[in-house]
């Protein structure tokens, strides 16, 4: 089974699997009930768009 994003490039994003865990799932939470509160349905699980942001940049690390 083949991973993607590769944990490697997100652990170029985050320093380490510990803190990496923690900033998904803070994320995803954030992305749920976003959209619960908004009423409009995801079309992927929470914690995929998490780690695609993180993959993408789009998480600035301070702000977690």
């Amino acid at each position: 089974m083949m991973l993607y994003p590769a944990m490697k490039d997100l652990l170029d994003k985050v320093p380490s699997r510990y803190e990496l865990v923690n900033v998904v799932a803070c994320r995803a939470r954030q992305i749920a009930t976003e959209a619960e509160v908004a009423g409009e349905p995801l079309d992927d699980k929470p914690v995929s768009i998490a780690i695609q942001e993180i993959a993408e940049g789009k998480l600035d690390m301070a702000e977690e």
